[in-house]
């Protein structure tokens, strides 16, 4: 299950449009571009962070963030700016494509951050029920202790971007986030298609498709990083992996519902549904509510409970499928 980005067809599609509207306008922040937050930004590092002036102090905490006079003037104007705009009733504006939240700790956006954590201990609790309640002779054990690490990783990166917004911490959480998509692509088709059992035709075709999605993600790097940084491209290669995926659990989630009765079979298309109406928080940007909340920040919270019913329903699946094979023994 894709839990970082995720949709399904047809909404999925119409997802994918909007989002690639969406990042393509946030690259370029009206913000940015008004006088006179130039003005204040000039006048800010002139007075204080040029030479021959006293330096300005700087908190430890912020040092240790890299927080260093030019930003903090930075992030001071975005304030300044902001609160005249609201007291002369016009509206909120991005700053270098991000809405002007109120620091915590240093941390730019304190609840992207404390909700990425959410998810990563979600992933961290999946791991401790997949490891404690599935067999270690189980052959697809292993591929889901990978889906734990691997989506622990990338929800690492998004807690360092969202403290700090630098080039090489936004790079990280993108390509931590498009290696757990991946992955979650690569682990649903083992899953589906059995891959991970036995048998000469089938060992091959595993090696193949672990093969296939290395190179894809391989490419999808080095696109990204020496060729072009293109948010609509990377949104695009997301969602529409997600949406494979997702349609693929859908479909795997009705067949066993319909086969079995069980409700717990319905997970992977219920987490599904959660996932989109998750999504749609991106759709509806809206300016932080108390300087802190946004969109972005609840789409985060919004993941972290299908993560947690989702590895219920693969240990769920997993006892289900090794009491079937006992009784075909």
């Amino acid at each position: 299950m894709i839990l970082r980005q995720s949709s399904r067809l047809p909404l999925g599609l119409f997802l994918l449009s909007a989002l690639c509207l969406f990042t393509t306008q946030v690259s370029a922040s009206y913000g940015d571009r008004l006088p006179e937050f130039q003005r204040c930004v000039e006048v800010c590092e002139r007075e204080n962070c040029g030479s021959g002036h006293a330096s300005t102090h700087i908190p430890l905490l912020h040092r240790l963030l890299l927080w260093d006079c030019p930003a903090e003037c930075d992030y001071t104007c975005q304030h300044i700016i902001t609160d005249q705009r609201v007291a002369a009733s016009k509206p909120i504006v991005q700053f270098h494509g991000k809405w002007p939240f109120y620091r915590f700790l240093g941390m730019q956006e304190p609840f992207s951050v404390f909700f990425s954590l959410l998810n990563f201990l979600a992933h961290q609790n999946g791991l401790s029920k997949v490891t404690s309640d599935i067999p270690a002779a189980y052959t697809l054990r292993k591929y889901y202790v990978y889906l734990a690490y691997f989506g622990m990783a990338s929800w690492i990166f998004s807690m360092i971007f969202h403290t700090r917004d630098f080039k090489i911490t936004e790079e990280l959480d993108y390509f931590a986030a498009g290696a757990s998509v991946l992955y979650g692509l690569y682990y649903t088709s083992i899953r589906i298609f059995r891959m991970d059992r036995g048998g000469k035709r089938t060992k091959s075709m595993l090696r193949a498709w672990t093969g296939l999605c290395i190179a894809l993600y391989a490419l999808h790097v080095t696109y990204l990083k020496w060729f072009a940084w293109d948010y609509t491209y990377n949104m695009t290669a997301n969602v529409v992996v997600g949406v494979v995926q997702n349609s693929m659990w859908s479909w795997f989630s009705f067949e066993k519902y319909r086969k079995s009765g069980r409700f717990w079979a319905m997970w992977p298309g219920l987490v599904v549904a959660w996932i989109i109406l998750a999504m749609s928080l991106e759709l509806l940007d809206f300016p932080p509510w108390w300087g802190c909340l946004d969109a972005h920040s609840l789409w985060h919270l919004g993941t972290v409970g299908p993560t947690m019913i989702f590895y219920n329903f693969l240990v769920k699946d997993a006892q289900d499928d090794i009491a079937g094979a006992r009784l075909k023994a």
